[in-house]
């Protein structure tokens, strides 16, 4: 590859790690979420331009943020109506890299907010909107995901996904939804969306719906660290830690998923002496915490599953019988035949196979049709077992 395509995948890579949290500074700046959007890919053509000159700045970030936000200043101007929004666009830059432990911005209610990413998720999860339309825009203006592939992940069409999410965002601007982190009371309502979106975020990535690659590691990074960062609004959220420890335990193994010739590898296939250990320690110690006390939920649940696997050196060490009884406790939060489908599977393992086979052709009709829509959703090991059941059943 020659300097100049060199310098195409540097700042195709900086834009991929960038856009997302310049995009959610100019929607914060401009409460415009096209706007922002037209103004954040004329930074980038900006760029293309600018950079190939003069090389990558320092601080891209900074660079991005400054050129979108001069390109938002000429629109404005060209808008008498939007002049109130200027003075805005001229505050200090705020593109410094977050740091964990560094200074945050405060949300309503004296809630902490260390990046506009979040605010932008808590914006898009608004009660006023449907649960689809709020995990597709999030997954959209956030995520950076591609019509295509939101569409893909909610099994409808293209066109009807760009619907889906243009009516979304129309109706943030007509109800006036206000870009700011919910005051404490209101943090509850918004949460089960909110976790919802990373994971699937995560999940997405994990397995990925398009493309060469089964994993997108941009996805999995982005989805672990708006995590991380909501541990940090809310550090003593059962479920947030739930679904913090279920990302790193799954992640754990990210490097053993694949053979050398691309061939996904199931669980019992994987080299476990491969698998991250600090991640699974950190993992191991938010379960406990998020187990601890009340009524676990399905993230805490879930990653209780993972740690299961996780903490066993060989297939024969899991505990099957522990984790049957935590997918018996998920069944009840999650009546979901993906679950049911995976509690067969370890009861098979725990119990014997003609325990397993026995809840496999308990499924309904309806059941099974629900494991056929669910199946692209799901972690790339629940996807080979859904599959096998079916062609069983």
């Amino acid at each position: 590859m020659g300097e100049d395509g060199d310098l195409r995948e540097q700042i195709d890579e900086v834009y991929r790690a960038e856009s997302r949290r310049v995009l959610a500074t100019l929607i914060r700046l401009l409460g415009d979420f096209d706007l922002a959007e037209e103004c954040v890919q004329d930074a980038y053509l900006a760029a293309l331009d600018a950079w190939s000159r003069q090389g990558v700045p320092d601080n891209p970030a900074a660079w991005l943020t400054t050129a979108a936000r001069h390109r938002a200043i000429d629109v404005v101007r060209r808008d008498v109506t939007l002049r109130r929004k200027l003075p805005l666009l001229v505050e200090p830059d705020e593109t410094a890299p977050y740091q964990p432990g560094g200074p945050a911005g405060a949300g309503e209610g004296g809630v902490m907010i260390p990046d506009d990413r979040l605010r932008l998720i808590f914006t898009c999860c608004h009660p006023a909107l449907a649960r689809e339309a709020q995990v597709a825009l999030t997954l959209r203006l956030v995520c950076g995901l591609s019509t295509a592939e939101i569409a893909q992940a909610f099994l409808v069409s293209e066109p009807t996904m760009a619907a889906r999410v243009t009516r979304a965002k129309k109706k943030i601007s007509g109800a006036r939804i206000a870009y700011r982190v919910p005051a404490e009371p209101e943090l509850p309502e918004r949460l089960d969306a909110v976790l919802t979106v990373v994971h699937l975020l995560y999940t997405t990535g994990h397995t990925s719906p398009g493309g060469g690659d089964l994993v997108r590691d941009d996805l999995v990074d982005r989805a672990s660290g708006l995590a991380r960062m909501l541990s940090l609004l809310m550090p003593d959220e059962p479920e947030i830690r739930g679904l913090l420890a279920l990302l790193l335990l799954t992640g754990a193994r990210r490097a053993t998923r694949c053979a050398p010739d691309g061939r996904l590898l199931l669980l019992e296939e994987q080299d476990r002496s491969q698998w991250d250990r600090a991640a699974i320690d950190e993992g191991t110690a938010l379960v406990r915490a998020a187990l601890r006390g009340g009524r676990p939920g399905r993230f805490a649940l879930q990653a209780a599953i993972a740690a299961c696997h996780a903490r066993a050196l060989t297939l024969a060490d899991t505990d099957w019988a522990r984790i049957v009884a935590l997918y018996d406790a998920l069944a009840l939060r999650v009546p979901s035949p993906v679950v049911q489908l995976n509690r067969a599977v370890a009861c098979a393992m725990a119990f014997g196979p003609a325990a397993g086979l026995a809840l496999v052709d308990a499924l309904t009709g309806e059941q099974v049709a629900a494991l056929v829509e669910q199946v692209s959703r799901t972690p790339a090991d629940t996807v080979a077992r859904v599959r096998a059941a079916m062609e069983n059943k």
